[in-house]
């Protein structure tokens, strides 16, 4: 196992364990943008959720590479989502917030594939 897909792995589960936590707690600077996006608050819990479980898959995938696939390939799809969520918002100057999800992510399962 090489090192940077393990570094990044981790770096990319708590930058995601840390946005589902935000989410679940109901964070102003995570809720306000949902708002504006049209997302309806029963939605949100289910949304925190997914994200917490993705980011445990990417650690259990560290030792157990098909869940790391399967966690890591629905985060992709989870943020994909949320950037196009995001522009039929229209709110084009916030379209690099999913973004800064879903590339270390990206990154991650790229590292594996490649180790």
């Amino acid at each position: 196992m090489n090192t940077a897909y393990i570094i990044v792995t981790i770096v990319a589960a708590a930058w995601v364990g840390f946005s589902a936590f935000s989410l679940l707690r109901k964070a102003a600077f995570v809720v306000d943008p949902l708002i504006e996006y049209g997302v309806p608050q029963s939605w949100w819990t289910p949304l925190g959720i997914a994200k917490a479980l993705g980011a445990i898959g990417l650690i259990v995938g560290l030792f157990i590479p098909a869940i790391g696939i399967a966690a890591a390939i629905g985060l992709i799809l989870y943020f994909g989502g949320a950037v196009i969520t995001v522009l039929r918002a229209r709110s084009y100057k916030t379209v690099a917030f999913p973004l800064l999800y879903l590339i270390p992510v990206a990154v991650a399962v790229g590292l594996g594939a490649a180790a």
